[in-house]
């Protein structure tokens, strides 16, 4: 949610300028106290209605808020019922939810019923291989239906619309291969005390591109950018050709979820 400079004096009721983010207030408002009006917005937060309105505005263009004709319980009064704001889905998963939290819970959970140690890491490593496979179809859908040459690409296009924000590019240097970065990491915090969640997606990489690839940056770890290299077919780093071979947990382990050395 973009938190944008405030407007001058008119933004409080009691001329007093907000040293606060006043639209993340008014969201976080809709968050605390359900469907609300403006009127019940600006009493609350001590603005002025037009100062609402206009953050209002902005929020329902951003698909934050969205207006709704508000619930009337018992008789109904004269007149049209005031319209109430209240917050999208998307405006929730603005919020901390603590869901990372929560899989990290899940995760140790998972690590000590397996008994701790490497049988309780083999155990988050299988967990995360199962949910990557839950998550298959639509990437072997859109790799599969792309020509050879345009997979890479297809599999960046299919991950930006799961919110990866991913893209194919040309490998630098003397690489005879391409880059998958993914710009965004659903689970960067999660993967940072479960790396096995990187090492999973690589795997699946391979699988997918019927190739060996190496990761070679995480957002987890650290990096900017998550980015995995997928050698050319028939280069010298194309260890399995596009034939349909599966790549071992240790071919990818080396490298996935950190920097290599």
């Amino acid at each position: 949610m973009k938190n944008v400079g405030e407007a001058p004096q008119e933004e409080l009721a009691t001329g007093m300028r907000s040293d606060h983010p006043t639209r993340q207030r008014v969201a976080r408002s809709v968050l605390d106290h359900g469907p609300s009006t403006v009127a019940d917005l600006a009493a609350r937060l001590g603005l002025t209605h037009a100062a609402v309105r206009r953050h209002l505005d902005t929020l329902v263009a951003e698909n934050v808020v969205e207006p709704r004709e508000q619930r009337i319980y018992g008789a109904r009064t004269r007149g049209r019922p005031a319209k109430v704001f209240a917050l999208t889905a998307c405006g929730r998963d603005a919020f901390d939810q603590s869901y990372d939290s929560l899989a990290v819970d899940a995760l140790r959970w998972i690590e000590k019923a397996a008994g701790g140690g490497v049988a309780g890491e083999a155990a988050v490593a299988a967990f995360a291989r199962d949910r990557i496979e839950s998550q298959a179809a639509p990437y072997r859908e859109a790799v599969e239906a792309a020509a050879p040459e345009e997979r890479t690409d297809a599999l960046a296009k299919a991950l930006t619309a799961d919110g990866y924000a991913a893209m194919a590019r040309s490998a630098p240097g003397a690489q005879q291969g391409e880059q998958l970065c993914q710009h965004h990491c659903p689970v960067a915090h999660v993967a940072e005390r479960y790396p096995q969640l990187c090492e999973a997606e690589t795997e699946f990489f391979s699988r997918l591109l019927g190739t060996h690839v190496q990761r070679l940056a995480t957002i987890a770890h650290g990096d900017g950018v998550c980015t995995t290299f997928i050698p050319r077919t028939g280069s010298p780093g194309d260890q399995h050709g596009t034939s349909e071979t599966t790549t071992t947990p240790s071919a990818s382990r080396s490298t996935a979820g950190r920097n290599p050395a």
